[in-house]
């Protein structure tokens, strides 16, 4: 089994704070893989570590079998599609735009090639082609967080990160995103990591589950599990909060 994502006694801190304590985990190749916890648990610092946005007080960083060398960290980037909440997209781009830019830079890919990769994408979100030429404000909340996957996934990276990418989406475009992004994964499969404090959006979109506490992981495994066999205290009042 090949985890292209280890974190070996992980630390962090801010101004003598522990963020992350001392954790270790393995993310599994082509799997979803979802990192659960409250607000303020550190869940969003291991993303954000992953791809070299934040560097660890203590530990080491695996990504593709090899530590992270940040003096070369765009490299590692490139690889890595990354999707946050709000999109971030440039509202003086429209969405054909918004989409390419990476590719843009990279000199290997031809006109051609960008072209087909923007149409492939925006058909497996369910973008019109003709919201090419639209801007960010002519968008919806769920179509301009189909656009931002889009975009994360142009190089079509072997890993992708969403950070509480849908949680300001109303229920049912939730519930569309979540189908689109299920279909990414069965048509072009890669190695997800999903950050979310909502337990049931985990269950339904993810292989494995990480509940994390305080910097401390509380619990690893399946839906089945973690519902069957919760690991601690901490880990039962998390599911039955999130059940009430």
């Amino acid at each position: 089994m090949i985890n292209p994502v280890r974190f070996e006694n992980i630390s962090k801190e801010y101004s003598g704070k522990k963020i992350l304590d001392n954790i270790n985990f393995q993310i599994e190749e082509n799997k979803i893989t979802s990192i659960i916890g409250r607000s303020g648990s550190g869940k969003s610092t291991i993303l954000k570590t992953i791809n070299g946005l934040i560097k660890p007080s203590g530990g080491k960083v695996i990504v593709f079998d090899e530590a992270i060398d940040y003096s070369h960290i765009n490299e590692l980037r490139l690889k890595i599609g990354y999707s946050v909440q709000g999109t971030g997209l440039f509202p003086h781009m429209n969405v054909n735009d918004n989409i390419i830019i990476l590719a843009r830079l990279q000199k290997q890919w031809s006109i051609n090639k960008i072209n087909e990769r923007t149409e492939h994408l925006m058909k497996l979100v369910s973008l019109p082609e003709n919201f090419k030429t639209k801007y960010p404000y002519q968008l919806s909340g769920g179509e301009q967080q189909r656009v931002g996957i889009c975009r994360a996934m142009m190089l079509n990276p072997r890993i992708f990160l969403l950070d509480e990418a849908f949680g300001a989406l109303d229920p049912t475009t939730k519930n569309e995103i979540h189908k689109e992004l299920l279909n990414i994964q069965k048509t072009e499969p890669r190695t997800i990591v999903i950050v979310t404090h909502d337990l049931r959006e985990a269950f339904k979109l993810a292989d494995k589950i990480i509940i994390i506490d305080k910097g401390i992981i509380q619990q690893t495994g399946t839906k089945k599990e973690i519902q069957n066999s919760p690991a601690n205290d901490f880990v039962k009042y998390f599911i039955s909060s999130q059940f009430e």
